[in-house]
């Protein structure tokens, strides 16, 4: 029954008409570190100190993370997070101001399939115009930016087990406050008569 409903909550979540910004997929990955090592062999490249990969609209950040080079020619990227979570922020198509981002201790960002993987104390949140929406959060939480489609499990292995972590849910109102009482004026107190 848990199960059921936070399949039916990550619906709500994912039903927004807004998909990850597509033209993302046509800008070059563009990365910032302190330092880095190349290993050929093995195509991986290990950036250090204060790492930040920006892709058009999506930004990551991290205090190191692993490059690696798919035989088709993708990036696969491990971002790790030290006294900070590692980040992500991608931009939404669509109308006005809006935003997915999240965070966690590991974050593998697969540019191929435009897939975010986040690891360990992971969250996820949808903003527009600046305000947050919604947020989720658990032990795993996979977004494809794509679809816009989130998946939450429980464990840091990306399944749900019996007796694993718990996620959390925020979904704010659709309604705004109603506005606020017109104050009423303090009530005077009845006249006594003069004593004589």
């Amino acid at each position: 029954m848990k199960r059921l409903f936070l399949s039916a909550a990550l619906l709500l979540v994912a039903a927004a008409p807004a998909l990850a910004e597509k033209a993302d997929s046509y800008k070059p990955t563009v990365i910032n570190y302190g330092s880095m090592d190349i290993d050929d062999v093995k195509q991986i490249t290990i950036l250090l100190g204060g790492v930040k990969l920006t892709r058009g609209t999506l930004t990551m950040t991290a205090e190191r993370a692993y490059v690696k080079q798919t035989p088709d020619g993708f990036q696969q990227v491990t971002l790790f997070g030290g006294d900070k979570k590692a980040t992500f922020r991608q931009k939404r198509d669509g109308a006005g101001d809006q935003w997915v981002e999240g965070d966690a201790e590991r974050i593998e960002y697969e540019e191929q399939a435009e897939l975010v993987k986040m690891f360990s104390k992971a969250s996820i949140r949808r903003l527009e115009g600046g305000k947050q929406n919604d947020e989720v959060q658990g032990e795993f939480i996979s977004y494809d930016s794509r679809k816009e489609f989130f998946s939450v499990r429980n464990t840091t292995t990306g399944e749900s087990k019996p007796g694993g972590g718990r996620g959390t849910m925020v979904i704010q109102p659709s309604r705004t406050e109603p506005p606020a009482a017109p104050a009423t004026p303090p009530a005077t107190p009845a006249a006594t008569p003069e004593k004589k």
